[in-house]
């Protein structure tokens, strides 16, 4: 057969045209999932975000992360099970989350031991974190990455009376996250703790199921507590922070270059984080006293003395064992 002058020409242009279309990005060797519970646009899921790209940019695109925010698959505790089963292959909870799992991850929840993020920094980023770390690979199914991400100190909120000493506590229904350390916590200042997940949290101060709450200033803003919330006390009870982790098996899946990116990218990114969050909740204040809350200073002898008369230091010491409560020790001091 031969080909006329017009057909060649149309299938020139048919080949032009196909080449001319874009093309189809490939798909990704590897698609994992990160879950959490903080709002979309907090500095959390920025970061995360950014952490994504440059996983994404630095494996040429053979592993993607995807993340989703604001309980979009459930709560800190529905995540940590589902990361744990391998439903998913990312999560973040705190160390107060965790210790429903593995005691010894409350450590920096001890209440009160923390005068400021020298002490944090140096104790989580030195002997006590890398102590807590191994504990969590061998004994949670979980592999945690070595930088913590911030989630800041933690203060109270309420709606009737401003939190000043201890005794202000008293009787007083309080959320707090589903953490043993934290419920345990507030049981001893004489609160009544009442245990839910972050994204219930608004409707239970809305409709008065819980006088107040506990979060760092940021959860506060993002959560828009300021609607329901009219005090905020500076407790700085306990210091919070995430550990990103990855499923074992999840983890196991990964070559070692993408292992060594994943990481790379979660600890570096993480301490840009740390600075955001830092900043944020030294700069929140002004933003809350404008919408209406009333903000007061605490100090915290009040609040230890109440904790050691309860034996809290004493039955958590024995819960984390001497070794941990001895390395907190070196980077705190004396505590109980």
């Amino acid at each position: 057969m031969i080909a006329t002058r017009r057909s060649f020409s149309f299938g020139a242009a048919a080949t032009a045209a196909a080449a001319a279309l874009p093309r189809r990005a490939k798909a990704a060797e590897f698609t994992y999932r990160l879950g959490n519970s903080t709002p979309t646009a907090h500095p959390f899921n920025t970061r995360l975000n950014e952490m994504a790209a440059r996983v994404k940019r630095d494996s040429n695109g053979r592993m993607e992360i995807l993340v989703f925010p604001d309980s979009q698959l459930g709560g800190d505790n529905d995540l940590l099970s589902q990361a744990r089963s391998g439903a998913i292959e990312f999560c973040q909870p705190t160390g107060q989350i965790l210790s429903s799992l593995l005691p010894v991850t409350a450590i920096n929840a001890m209440g009160f031991v923390f005068a400021g993020y020298d002490q944090v920094w140096a104790a989580m980023n030195g002997d006590l974190g890398a102590y807590v770390r191994a504990q969590i690979t061998a004994k949670t199914n979980l592999v945690p990455m070595e930088q913590m991400w911030d989630l800041g100190f933690r203060q109270t909120t309420t709606s009737n009376h401003p939190i000043k000493v201890a005794k202000d506590l008293e009787g007083v229904k309080l959320r707090v996250p589903i953490a043993p350390s934290l419920i345990a916590l507030f049981k001893a200042l004489k609160a009544a703790p009442v245990g839910m997940q972050y994204g219930e949290v608004y409707t239970a101060l809305q409709t008065h199921v819980v006088d107040g709450q506990e979060n760092p200033l940021s959860q506060v803003t993002a959560g828009k507590f300021y609607e329901v919330q009219k005090y905020v006390s500076m407790t700085n009870h306990v210091w919070d922070g995430y550990w990103i982790c990855a499923n074992v098996d999840a983890w196991k899946r990964l070559p070692p270059d993408l292992q060594a990116i994943v990481r790379k990218n979660f600890n570096e990114v993480g301490l840009l984080q740390n600075d955001d969050v830092m900043k944020l909740n030294d700069g929140v204040k002004g933003e809350l006293v404008a919408k209406g809350m009333v903000i007061n200073d605490c100090t915290p002898d009040s609040f230890r003395d109440q904790l050691r008369a309860a034996g809290f230091y004493a039955e958590w010491r024995t819960k984390m064992g001497d070794e941990a409560w001895t390395l907190l020790e070196k980077y705190v001091g004396k505590i109980g």
